[in-house]
């Protein structure tokens, strides 16, 4: 087996000073921008009932999370690699250790290239290599797998799933990893006298959504599905067990950084072949990331049977969140991931936070059992290749070695603290609606609840027939358990 050697430090005496026990009693924990994660006091709760009220009955269960998690990229490690071993070991300890503050259960890795990659790549870039003598992971030696390596020796029982943002180049009929030029945005950033990234791409050889921008030829479709295949065993020579795949990221995306648009029809000639190559890995197919609204762009390709019988599982990001509701109804029987919550402007705000509560908050309640965020972490005021600001989990001062968890870490950690693998999500009713509650498997209730308003707000959290009245601090988010 291949390895990642990683050095260990004095992490675990850091990681004590950043982590907080998990206890069974009853706990009140508060973020707000300015203050996160400050202990409330319990003897604080009231039997008096306020007038907006959050009905929760233990027994009215919905589906069972699976975990929450985030996502692997070459800029990440790129912020990460900058802090001393013992700091960046203390930080995957933060983030993956079961007893720790994310305890976050799940990674998502690109397959190549992604949006967030140093530059483009794929792991065979010779033009007509279909039997892939030329393949290799080796640049995921320097970004991917160390990310990937750490996580698991903090965490063995992580899961890990992969979807690529495009093809090799020469598999698609611009021959270029964009599609979309920024011949535009060159002109327009060049009248104002500023610059913008040229990504190369000739304006006449875009490839519009609603076509096909991968060749759809046997010969390309079937060296496609073996690239996975290879892709899956280099990985496996590491110690990364890739236990699911999806075929694209936001497949209907004419996007400038590495993307490939599909049309559903493309998408089910893809499967039907990706499927068995997978099959005899033991790795799951399932169908995304979904990224439009319009059901009548998925629905078809599940109940293809050609390649429906492939799909184990359902993953939707960005506007696919409304196309959520939809397929979960018409497919009940396949579970439901968020695969990347959306990525704000790199302000790190409270603003961004409270919309990641909002998506977290929908997303569950609309059935999904895993969520996942995107960057880990990246430089402070740093834009990514392709030009985009995002916000993080942790932001890294590139100049002077200093790190830190912004608001979005802490929202994520309300959840994934207290919410364990197995619990299941609550159906809620009452006056107040901007909550989320769980029964974990021994029986201990968990609710998150925010105050988006500029006053301190009572809130009743009705459990059963016995009331307990929390004053929620101004623009604050909270977990309560029971």
């Amino acid at each position: 087996m291949k390895r990642i050697f990683l050095f260990v430090g004095l992490a675990a005496l850091m990681g004590a000073a950043l982590t907080a026990c998990r206890h069974e009693k009853p706990e009140w924990i508060s973020t707000t921008f300015e203050q996160p994660w400050q202990v409330q006091d319990v003897s604080s709760l009231t039997t008096d009932a306020a007038e907006a009220v959050v009905e929760i009955d233990p027994k009215a269960t919905l589906q069972k999370m699976e975990g929450f998690g985030t996502a692997a990229s070459e800029l990440s490690w790129d912020a990460l690699r900058l802090l001393p071993p013992y700091e960046k070991e203390s930080i995957f300890r933060e983030l993956f250790d079961a007893k720790g503050g994310l305890r976050l259960s799940m990674v998502r890795t690109p397959l190549g290239a992604s949006d967030f990659s140093l530059s483009y790549y794929s792991y065979d870039d010779y033009e007509g290599d279909f039997q892939l003598e030329n393949f290799s992971v080796d640049q995921d030696s320097r970004g991917l797998l160390p990310f990937l390596v750490a996580a698991q020796a903090v965490n063995p029982k992580l899961k890990f799933w992969a979807s690529p943002w495009c093809p090799p180049a020469w598999m698609k009929v611009n021959k270029h990893y964009a599609s979309r030029s920024t011949a535009p945005m060159v002109r327009m950033a060049a009248a104002r006298g500023t610059q913008a990234v040229d990504n190369g791409l000739a304006e006449d050889m875009q490839t519009p959504e609603g076509t096909d921008a991968f060749i759809l030829e046997p010969e390309y479709l079937q060296a496609y599905a073996n690239y996975f295949g290879k892709y899956i065993d280099a990985y496996k020579e590491y110690g990364i067990n890739i236990s699911m795949v999806m075929p694209q990221n936001e497949p209907n995306s004419n996007q400038i950084f590495p993307s490939c648009v599909w049309t559903p029809d493309g998408l089910k000639q893809f499967i039907a072949v990706l499927g068995p190559e997978m099959a005899r890995r033991k790795v799951e197919v399932w169908l995304g990331t979904m990224e439009r609204a319009d059901v009548s762009l998925w629905d078809q390709i599940v109940k293809d049977p050609k390649a429906g019988k492939w799909i184990r599982g359902l993953g939707f990001q960005w506007a696919g969140k409304e196309a959520l509701p939809g397929m979960h109804a018409a497919f009940p029987d396949l579970p439901c991931y968020m695969t990347e919550q959306e990525c704000g402007n790199g302000a790190n705000d409270w603003r961004g936070a409270m919309h990641s509560w909002d998506l977290m908050r929908e997303y569950i309640q609309n059935g999904c059992e895993g969520y996942f965020y995107w960057n880990t972490a990246l430089c402070a005021g740093e834009s990514s290749t392709w030009g985009w600001r995002q916000n993080s989990l942790i932001l890294v001062n590139r100049y002077t070695g200093s790190w830190s968890f912004t608001p979005e870490f802490y929202v994520l950690r309300h959840a994934s603290h207290y919410v364990d693998r197995g619990a299941k999500v609550l159906s809620l009713s009452g006056s107040y609606a901007d909550a989320l509650a769980f029964v974990n498997p021994g029986g201990q209730v968990v609710v998150l609840a925010a105050n988006q308003t500029a006053e301190p707000k009572p809130v009743t959290f009705r459990i059963g027939k016995k009331d307990h009245t929390a004053v929620l601090p101004a623009n604050s988010l909270n977990t309560l358990t029971f």
